[in-house]
């Protein structure tokens, strides 16, 4: 029962993704070629949502389910590893047409095309997790 909440947020999640069409493999190609301001607003909303928690969190001393304080560690300042991995990311994006989220909703709407992308999704996560300590952090 603990991992019900979880369970109705996903399912929350995906019916907020199809039904703004954030899963549109054409709304994402539009995107990538400034055709269209649609994702690009969505992605607005979520960068400004994501700003007003993390700043709430911040302001309430927010606790977590333990009863722990949040604590929000300073990101590293580099900027060659955001730009290598944002590259890689968006490459995916542009290529799959969808990120993370998507891809799982575009299951749950029945493209069974995507579980090749989840599976690539994986394999390149493992793959990082493996190599995560020979690269340069």
């Amino acid at each position: 029962m603990k991992g019900v909440k979880f369970i109705l947020t996903g399912i929350l999640f995906g019916i907020v993704m199809a039904k703004s069409e954030a899963i549109s493999w054409y709304r994402i190609q539009e995107m990538f070629r400034f055709q269209s301001f649609h994702m690009y607003g969505i992605i607005g909303t979520a960068v400004i949502l994501g700003m007003l928690a993390v700043y709430l969190i911040k302001k309430t001393k927010l606790r977590n389910i333990q009863g722990q304080p949040i604590v929000l560690h300073d990101k590293d300042k580099s900027w060659s590893r955001y730009l290598i991995g944002g590259s890689i990311f968006g490459l995916g994006w542009a290529l799959t047409g969808a990120c993370p989220g998507p891809m799982f909703v575009n299951i749950g709407y029945g493209y069974w095309a995507m579980i090749i992308v989840v599976l690539g999704a994986l394999s390149g996560t493992y793959l990082y997790g493996i190599i995560k300590n020979k690269l340069p952090h």
